[in-house]
């Protein structure tokens, strides 16, 4: 899920960029076009970008902005830096609020804050609102993909497999190639216990990306599931070897362990 925030963040980071620059038609001496709120933009450009290597110095940095009237971009480097800090709840209804802020003609600033917001509420551990803001957020951006793959991952947080399903079949559908979300397919086929489907859709993701952390975890979870212990550990290997420490990192190291107690027993 972080990654996807991460995604999610850069995406709307160039709406924003985009709304805030408005050229303006008056000229100065000798032809130049004159863009006043160019500055502004430069300023949000520079605290995202503070906000991803220091989140504690952006947010400050933010808060100042804002009271010299930095407005809703200042809001929006706020709550980025908060995500940085890792106070979700706090980040998610700051982008929550700023979604709800009336945005004529900007149905995809709006989207991409519902999304942004409803992927703070996961991490923070509340999918069923995520996926109530993700569901606003299709409504703005139906063919907007990623907010259905997000939609999917708050599903499956609400253990509700085949909502989850109905929605990457249909990412799937349109992207064949997507292999994060056949990824996240096959993870929710082997919930459901479908696990030929479960391996064909690994098997494809892998095809696209074959050291992909994600699909090598969800392959070794498969092949656990299928009782190919020795296939799934390698896999889990795998993991650790090319992957930094973090959760996935943890996850192999969990799963190895698992099928290491059952060989002692």
């Amino acid at each position: 899920m972080a990654n996807n925030t991460k995604r999610t963040i850069t995406l709307l980071s160039a709406i924003f960029i985009a709304a805030i620059i408005v050229p303006s038609t008056s000229r100065g001496q000798h032809g130049k076009v004159l863009t006043p709120k160019s500055l502004e933009a430069r300023e949000y450009a520079a605290c995202m970008a503070l906000a991803r290597t220091n989140p504690k110095y952006a947010h400050d940095s933010a808060l100042t902005w804002r009271k010299k009237g930095g407005g809703e971009a200042a809001i929006h480097c706020i709550a980025v830096s908060l995500l940085g800090m890792g106070q979700y709840s706090q980040a998610a209804r700051m982008l929550e609020e700023l979604a709800e802020q009336p945005k004529p003609n900007r149905p995809d600033l709006r989207a991409g804050l519902y999304g942004q917001a409803a992927n703070a509420w996961n991490i923070a551990g509340r999918p069923q609102t995520a996926a109530k803001l993700l569901t606003r957020a299709i409504k703005l951006q139906p063919e907007n993909l990623d907010l259905r793959i997000d939609r999917s991952i708050a599903h499956a947080g609400l253990g509700q497999y085949w909502k989850s399903l109905d929605d990457l079949n249909l990412v799937v559908e349109k992207a064949p190639d997507n292999a994060d979300a056949l990824i996240f397919r096959a993870s929710a086929w082997r919930k459901v216990g479908t696990l030929d489907l479960a391996e064909q859709d690994v098997v494809a993701a892998l095809a696209l990306k074959p050291n992909d952390h994600d699909g090598l975890l969800e392959r070794g979870l498969i092949r656990k599931a299928q009782g190919e212990i020795a296939a799934a550990r390698a896999d889990w290997l795998k993991v650790l070897e090319i992957s930094v420490e973090g959760p996935l990192t943890e996850a192999a190291r969990r799963n190895l362990e698992s099928i290491d107690v059952r060989k002692q027993r």
